[in-house]
């Protein structure tokens, strides 16, 4: 029987003191920043581990602690012309915390002077304030909250702040996560000494990452359990591909020496035109894609660009509808959008779609919702590829169809305004709480989206993809 992976069936692997405290214990910062750390670790730039806090009562340090928190990352595409295919066991998580089992185990990371970063990725809906949580809750209930908790014990302490660098896919990540925290630190009433060492004591910075990290291989995981010699039910994969662009102080490329590991990392004074082309070229045609492909019964991002229509839709929705209203340089633009073509057809990842949709309301405000915004004002139309992919997502909010993976609120405003399908389009598009505003004030978007719903229930998504991608790209 194959051994399951750990340090005692892997002997002499290194173990590194603690400098970062990482929230999120998922593939994709276990491909990401801890797959980062152990590059540096190994070039002896680091010297550091991360010590992983699950974010929620349910997560995977159970299976860590199995596993010694060791875990493999599998590259697997082309780079550089060149193929890769690597095996590499990660070693630099420290261990998993979970806060609802254990808070005081929690809450005493404040005490370790090495700690020095603290990294996050909490999905979209992670950054937000929860009024109702307090700091007497062991644990609040929201990332920011128990951010609030630990930086105020920090606080108490008498110690050095941290530089915090969260990875949520949301506009200024940074800052936004700062507000909130100072937000919590006025509804708590824990003092104007607090704030003063929040802001001279931590650097909060604004960040952008690119790697697409499909995850767990279930359809070879017996085939990779056989090559490697062990078990591992941690194993993630990812693509060579890596992006990480910091907005931060200059001294941040020598405290965490990323670049100078040759990683393709990039700390910036203003990180907006890097954030602009990544959100709405890489992760706005895998929002737009989503619901539609899935309706059509396609599972992977590589079955929609093998897919004649699916393709020409991305193709069309880049080249005519995103591109056109980014202010960027077109011919940067067009590069980074055939590069993005090509990582989407990488044949060893195996991307599901259903592991986009995650929390797909938030990721469209974010990655389409903007751009949309913009081409109606700009021409005075709607854009016809993203609004059919909108009413593709809201109808994949209905009960009866594909399986919703989002929160409880916002799958509690769908089930209200479908309880009514007549009224549904205008309803859903009125709801600020999902979008920030009345969508029913953009012209004619509600009319257009109550057409492509009826189109979509009776002849399904392929049909109406082809209507609007017929002609050659």
């Amino acid at each position: 029987m194959t051994q399951r992976l750990s340090r005692t069936t892997q002997p002499g692997l290194p173990q590194y003191p603690e400098r970062m405290i990482q929230f999120g214990e998922g593939n994709f910062m276990r491909a990401f920043v801890d797959w980062q750390l152990q590059q540096m670790n190994q070039q002896g730039l680091f010297n550091g581990s991360a010590a992983v806090v699950v974010p929620i009562g349910q997560g995977l340090g159970g299976l860590m602690a199995e596993q010694d928190n060791l875990y493999t990352v599998l590259l697997n595409g082309i780079m550089q012309e060149q193929p890769v295919n690597s095996r590499e066991i990660i070693t630099s998580v420290s261990r998993v915390i979970n806060p609802y089992s254990d808070y005081e185990a929690y809450l005493a990371l404040a005490e370790n002077d090495e700690l020095e970063f603290i990294t996050s990725n909490t999905t979209e809906a992670g950054i937000a304030y929860q009024p109702e949580d307090r700091l007497e809750d062991a644990p609040p209930s929201s990332f920011p909250a128990k951010l609030t908790a630990l930086l105020y014990r920090r606080f108490e302490l008498g110690k050095k702040g941290f530089v915090i660098i969260p990875c949520e896919l949301i506009d200024r990540n940074g800052e936004k996560l700062k507000e909130i925290v100072q937000q919590y630190a006025a509804a708590w009433n824990l003092g104007e000494a607090f704030l003063q060492w929040l802001d001279a004591e931590n650097t909060f910075c604004c960040s952008l990452v690119d790697r697409i990290v499909p995850g767990y291989p279930r359809d070879k995981a017996a085939e990779l359990e056989a090559e490697l010699g062990y078990l591992d039910k941690l194993m993630v994969t990812a693509e060579p591909f890596l992006f990480w662009v910091i907005e931060g102080p200059a001294w941040l490329s020598e405290r965490l020496p990323l670049a100078k590991a040759g990683l393709n990392v990039v700390v910036t004074g203003d990180m907006t035109l890097y954030r602009e082309r990544k959100v709405h070229l890489l992760n706005g045609p895998h929002t737009a894609m989503v619901p539609l492909a899935m309706m059509a019964g396609l599972e992977t991002v590589e079955d929609v660009m093998n897919d004649e229509t699916f393709y020409r839709f991305v193709r069309r929705l880049l080249d005519e509808e995103l591109i056109p209203v980014l202010d960027l340089p077109q011919e940067e633009l067009l590069s980074y959008a055939d590069a993005v073509l090509e990582r989407f057809k990488n044949p060893f990842i195996r991307h599901e779609l259903a592991s986009i949709s995650l929390n797909s309301i938030s990721k469209f405000k974010t990655r389409l919702l903007p751009v949309l915004l913009r081409y109606q004002q700009e021409r005075g139309q709607l854009p016809p590829l993203i609004t059919l992919a909108f009413a593709a997502l809201l109808l994949s909010y209905r009960g009866d169809r594909v399986k919703r993976q989002d929160s409880a609120e916002v799958l509690a405003v769908f089930d209200q305004a479908w309880s009514q399908p007549s009224t549904f389009a205008a309803s859903i598009l009125r709801e600020v709480s999902l979008w920030g505003r009345d969508l029913t004030q953009v012209p004619g978007l509600a009319e257009a989206v109550d057409a492509r719903l009826r189109q979509l229930q009776s002849s399904g998504s392929r049909a109406a993809l082809q209507q609007l991608v017929r002609s050659e790209v």
